[in-house]
């Protein structure tokens, strides 16, 4: 699984008004990382990232295959 960056950078600024804090908070995942992750600087294959950016989907009623590569 691989973060698809480009569209997980579009859902942030639309449903957070681009505010990476608030989503890592939200995904329960580390604000820095994704941060690192979103500007290249890190790996977009992190499955703590994928499997959270999932349960985010699956609780707001979104196709986490929107969001994530399946490799």
């Amino acid at each position: 699984m691989r973060i698809n960056i480009s569209n997980l950078s579009n859902l942030i600024d639309e449903r957070f008004r681009g505010n990476q804090t608030f989503f890592a908070e939200v995904a329960k995942i580390n604000r820095c990382y994704l941060n690192l992750i979103l500007h290249n600087k890190a790996s977009a294959n992190s499955s703590k990232v994928c499997n959270a950016i999932i349960r985010y989907c699956e609780t707001n009623n979104l196709d986490y295959k929107d969001y994530i590569f399946l490799e």
